[in-house]
């Protein structure tokens, strides 16, 4: 970010930085705890999870008034103001990520507290989790190094996590068609699915406004030939 004549600003945009990476960190712990998790089939650690998403939404409190107390107080301009937008944008998504984790470790807790699956049943969900961990930190590196042609990279790989997940769900409609007793168990599964696969769209979400930081046009919802465009510009 550049430099301004009050060290205090520059001071007060780097806390906001700062926040956002250790809201970004805390949600890529929340993920290795459900992928610790799903790997065993033990519910034993998930409660950290469901618990931890308050931290979570703290942080975005936090960082939300301080975006506000710099508009409010140094009425920033051009890059500086884009850097705030976005900061209040990317928050959201990962708050969103907190609240997608929560989730998922609501419903395997329920599921292996109550041994109704085991590992190899949560294999593929499993996999699908691992997709995203990449993807989280290649978002959250794109901010910090203000690389815009992240996007490029999490749009291929959300498209790939995309199909994995309906491959899954119609693999676990098949199993509920063979397995009629299992339907709820697998209801739930596919509902983690649904989380996880959320995840990698926020992950995306996030290269996107990291884009607007950069270049200063908004790319949301479009399609990746069009942003490919868009960056060649």
């Amino acid at each position: 970010m550049p430099e301004h004549i009050s060290s205090h600003f520059n001071q007060e945009l780097e806390d906001v930085r700062t926040d956002v990476m250790r809201m970004g960190g805390l949600v890529e712990q929340q993920l290795q705890t459900v992928l610790d998790a799903l790997s065993s089939a033990d519910a034993f650690n998930l409660t950290s999870v469901i618990d931890g998403d308050g931290a979570i939404n703290k942080l975005e409190v936090s960082i939300d008034d301080a975006c506000q107390t710099i508009i409010a107080r140094r009425q920033p301009a051009a890059g500086d103001l884009r850097f705030v937008l976005t900061v209040t944008r990317i928050i959201v998504d990962l708050e969103r990520m907190g609240d997608e984790l929560k989730k998922t470790a609501l419903l395997a807790y329920e599921l292996c507290s109550h041994n109704k699956v085991n590992a190899t049943q949560l294999y593929d969900t499993h996999r699908l989790a691992e997709m995203t961990v990449p993807m989280i930190r290649r978002a959250l590196d794109a901010f910090a190094r203000l690389d815009s042609a992240a996007v490029i990279d999490l749009n291929e790989a959300d498209r790939k996590l995309d199909t994995d997940y309906r491959n899954q769900s119609r693999m676990l409609a098949t199993y509920m068609m063979e397995d009629p007793r299992s339907i709820s168990t697998f209801i739930d599964i596919m509902m983690m699915n649904k989380a996880i696969e959320r995840v990698g769209d926020h992950a995306k979400n996030i290269a996107e406004h990291v884009v607007y930081l950069v270049r200063g046009i908004d790319i949301r919802h479009q399609p990746l030939e069009r942003i490919e465009a868009n960056l060649k510009e």
